[in-house]
């Protein structure tokens, strides 16, 4: 395996959410990074649902906060808050919404090859 550097500046793929934000996706060593720039007001049962066509988000992120809050709100009912600064690990089953006036930046390491894919 040959060392490999890429730059979210020129992603491989880049996905918009429904309104709202996009994801910017590299790839490395046969796995997806993302880039997630959720602006104030995404909600992903409004702006990912539509491309997902779940009831609720399914994939497993795990990441790191550079900026900005979410909420995030699991199919169990219990809920929690993330934010700049923060490294997460999100299990499926969960919604998930911008808090405040600033948008909420990501990387996520996760499982989430067809995160935000349309169709």
């Amino acid at each position: 395996m040959a060392a490999e550097v890429k730059n979210f500046g020129s992603p491989d793929e880049t996905r918009p959410f429904d309104g709202n934000g996009q994801a910017k996706a590299v790839e490395l060593a046969g796995h997806t990074v993302l880039e997630g720039t959720f602006e104030p007001g995404w909600k992903w049962s409004v702006n990912v649902k539509p491309l997902a066509g779940t009831d609720s988000c399914q994939a497993a992120h795990f990441g790191y906060v550079l900026a900005g809050g979410m909420t995030i709100y699991m199919d169990d009912g219990s809920e929690i808050e993330i934010k700049a600064g923060d490294v997460v690990a999100i299990p499926p089953g969960h919604d998930a919404e911008v808090t405040g006036s600033e948008a909420c930046v990501m990387v996520d390491f996760g499982e989430i090859g067809d995160y935000a894919k349309g169709g």
